[in-house]
């Protein structure tokens, strides 16, 4: 009998750990895929420390979201919903698994981050997670869009991760940084977006 070729596999290659809340200390499988750089627990830990009392009810934005990682720990931590903008199907179909198997509410936008932007409605976000690919022009393609519509709510958050040697500065005027780290070779911004009597743009 002829041998059936082997399918290719789609087995989970790694995991990632929910640190806190409802799921604490849960592992989620996630599939190896290039480019994806889940946030570290070090990083995720100071971030979610930064956040403790904002996340209850919160309507969650996480572009980039490559294994889910934010936003799941987000769910996990009290957020009433969170959109995924993640364009490698993969890495979406992992996610849409995870999310089903921790029977949490999700949309996920395989059409990525740019399209995510174009389809929210105006102040339809609590907190936007933002952690693109390093190195490149991500940041300048979707902050100034994502600020123009006006996405996250007045008093809302924005987190933005990025390689320390990315050279962007442009942050909106209504952006007001709150807290910042670097650990390694990532720089972590927080800021709280105030649109009233906003000043001039963030260096």
């Amino acid at each position: 009998m002829k041998a059936k070729p082997k399918a290719r596999s789609t087995q989970a290659t790694g995991s990632i750990r929910i640190i806190g809340g409802r799921w604490r200390g849960r592992k989620l499988p996630v599939l190896a895929a290039e480019g994806l750089r889940p946030t570290t627990d070090r990083v995720k830990e100071t971030l979610f420390n930064w956040l403790q009392f904002e996340l209850q009810g919160a309507r969650v934005l996480d572009l980039f979201a490559g294994t889910g990682s934010l936003g799941l720990e987000a769910l996990s931590r009290g957020a009433a919903e969170v959109t995924f903008a993640e364009t490698q199907r993969p890495a979406c179909q992992q996610l849409g698994s995870n999310l089903a198997m921790l029977e949490a509410s999700g949309q996920i936008d395989s059409q990525g981050a740019e399209h995510c932007l174009q389809q929210l409605p105006t102040h339809s976000i609590d907190i936007a997670f933002i952690d693109p690919p390093f190195g490149k022009d991500w940041l300048q393609r979707i902050i100034a869009p994502m600020e123009t519509r006006q996405l996250v709510a007045d008093g809302g958050w924005v987190y933005v991760e990025s390689g320390v040697n990315d050279p962007f500065t442009s942050w909106p005027s209504a952006w007001h940084l709150h807290r910042e780290k670097r650990a390694g070779q990532v720089h972590s911004r927080l800021f709280r977006v105030r649109r009233e009597n906003a000043g001039a743009t963030t260096d």
